[in-house]
C-alpha cells in the first residue's frame, strides 16, 4: 500500500507515454524532413533558373563572371548553360535602331524639348538648324567590347553627342549659302562618312543618316527674299537697258542707211539732173498723162534722151 500523497508508478503507464512521446517526436521529424526536402528543392531550381538563359531573335547576350569580369565573347541566339552564381548574362539588342531629331520637337524618349533641335554655325557664322534620323545597331561582333566600355545606355554615352559633334564639324565647312542652294547630297555624305568612322571604334555600325530637312533663322529668311527681290529687280533693269540699247544701235543703222540713200541720191542729181524728173514722174499715178508746170507740161513718163 503506497503510503498518503505518494502516486503509485505503474510501468504500462510510463511505457504508454513515452510512445506516445516518441510518435510526436517521430512526427515532428517527418515535417522537418519535407520542410528541407522543399527548401532544397526551390535552391536548385534556382540554381539551375540561374544556370540557363534563352537569347531571342536579334539579340546578344554579354557574360559577366565573378572572378574574371566580362569575357571577351557573346552568346548567340539560342539556349545556353552559365555556371551558377558565378556567371550574369546582360543581353543587348542588335536589331536596326532609330534616333530621330526633329526641328522644333524633341527628340525621341526625351522630355525636354531643348535637348530635340539640333543647331550648327556655319563657316560664315549663320545659325541653321537639321533635321535627321540616324540609323544604326550594335556591332554583333563586338557586343562585348560595347557593355564593358560603355553600357547598354550607348544611344545616350555615344549616339547622340558624336551625331551633334559631327554634324556641327561639317556644317562649319560650309557658307550658308552652300545650305541654302547647294547640294544637300554632298552635305549627307559628309556626314554619313564622318560619323560612320566615330560610331565604328565605339562598336556601333551606322546603316543609313537622313538629313531630312535644313532651317534658317527668321532673320536669314527674310534677308534672303530680299536679295531675291533686289536680284530680279537687277535683272528685270538689265533687260530693259539691253533692250534700249539694241533700240538705240537699230535707229543708228537706220539713220546711217538713210544719210547713205541720201547721199548717192545728192550725188546721182550733181551726176544727172533729168534723174529728179525720172523720179518725179515715177511717183506720179498711172491715170495722169500731163502735168501743168509754171515752165512746161512735163510728161508723166521720163524724156527720151537718148541720141541727143
Amino acid at each position: 500500500m503506497p503510503k498518503s500523497g505518494q502516486v503509485e508508478w505503474d510501468p504500462k503507464d510510463f511505457q504508454s507515454r513515452a510512445q506516445h512521446a516518441w510518435e510526436g517526436l517521430s512526427k515532428n521529424l517527418r515535417g522537418g524532413r519535407m520542410f528541407l526536402i522543399v527548401i532544397i528543392g526551390l535552391v536548385v531550381l534556382r540554381l539551375l533558373a540561374g544556370a540557363v538563359v534563352i537569347v531571342p531573335a536579334g539579340k546578344r547576350a554579354v557574360v559577366f563572371s565573378k572572378f574574371s569580369g566580362v569575357l571577351e565573347t557573346q552568346l548567340n541566339e539560342g539556349l545556353h548553360l552559365l555556371i551558377p552564381w558565378a556567371w550574369s548574362a546582360t543581353q543587348y539588342n542588335v536589331r536596326d535602331q532609330t534616333w530621330t531629331v526633329t526641328v522644333g520637337e524633341h527628340e525621341a524618349g526625351q522630355s525636354h524639348a531643348s535637348e530635340g533641335q539640333l543647331d550648327a554655325l556655319t563657316l560664315d557664322g549663320q545659325q541653321v538648324f537639321l533635321d535627321i534620323s540616324v540609323v544604326y545597331h550594335a556591332d554583333p561582333s563586338r557586343v562585348w567590347w560595347l557593355h564593358q566600355n560603355v553600357g547598354p545606355r550607348y544611344r545616350d554615352k555615344v549616339i547622340r553627342p558624336q551625331t551633334r559633334c559631327v554634324c556641327r564639324t561639317v556644317i562649319s565647312q560650309f557658307s550658308v549659302t552652300d545650305l541654302y542652294a547647294g547640294d544637300r547630297d554632298k552635305i549627307r555624305t559628309d556626314i554619313h562618312e564622318a560619323l560612320e568612322s566615330s560610331l565604328m571604334e565605339w562598336g556601333i555600325i551606322l546603316d543609313q543618316l537622313l538629313l531630312r530637312n535644313v532651317s534658317f533663322s527668321e532673320e536669314f529668311r527674310q534677308s534672303i527674299e530680299a536679295k531675291q527681290v533686289a536680284i530680279q529687280e537687277f535683272e528685270r533693269m538689265q533687260y530693259e537697258l539691253q533692250a534700249a540699247e539694241k533700240t538705240q544701235e537699230q535707229a543708228i543703222i537706220e539713220a546711217e542707211a538713210e544719210a547713205e540713200s541720201l547721199k548717192l541720191q545728192g550725188k546721182a542729181l550733181r551726176d544727172n539732173p533729168l534723174v529728179l524728173n525720172y523720179e518725179y514722174s515715177q511717183r506720179i499715178a498711172p491715170s495722169v498723162q500731163g502735168i501743168v508746170t509754171e515752165r512746161a507740161t512735163t510728161p508723166p513718163s521720163a524724156p527720151n534722151t537718148g541720141g541727143r
